[in-house]
């Protein structure tokens, strides 16, 4: 799905999630649709179907080969996509089970819906590092608070 539907919702239901991480695995998404929404959607359903190592490796795994298939190497970032993860994890545990990955999904794109977001935690510089960009690095702006 690209974009919000008319009620501001972007996903109605889970199968426009699950049709999404199927797209995003098989590098059929076009990098324009796949924008930090689309990241955090796939990051939801890893976390809520997968436990957090699987769906870190599936993650990285996708992830690297999707900027592969897009000759987009140089994007991918350990430690930011470490980052997403751990904050989708604590989001996933305090929203409320009773909603759908779809409406979660929404509340959490609506909530971290800036990028930017990591750059509270680190600067830019430690961020580019040949470091950061293949492992973990601790944030050195502030400490993570989730």
């Amino acid at each position: 799905m690209n974009g919000e539907s008319g009620d501001g919702k972007r996903y109605r239901n889970d199968v426009e999630i699950e049709e999404l991480v199927e797209r995003f695995e098989s590098c059929t998404v076009p990098p324009a649709e796949f924008d930090h929404g689309a990241h955090l959607a796939v990051a939801l359903w890893y976390l809520s179907a997968l436990t957090y190592g699987a769906a870190t490796e599936r993650m990285r795994d996708g992830l690297h080969r999707y900027t592969t298939h897009n000759n987009a190497q140089a994007a991918y970032n350990e430690t930011l996509t470490l980052f997403w993860l751990r904050l989708v994890r604590h989001f996933l545990v305090h929203s409320d089970a009773a909603y759908s990955l779809a409406e979660r999904a929404n509340e959490l794109i609506a909530t971290y819906d800036s990028s930017q977001l990591a750059f509270e935690y680190y600067s830019r510089a430690l961020v580019q590092t040949p470091e950061a960009k293949t492992s973990w690095v601790e944030p050195d702006l502030k400490p993570l608070d989730f």
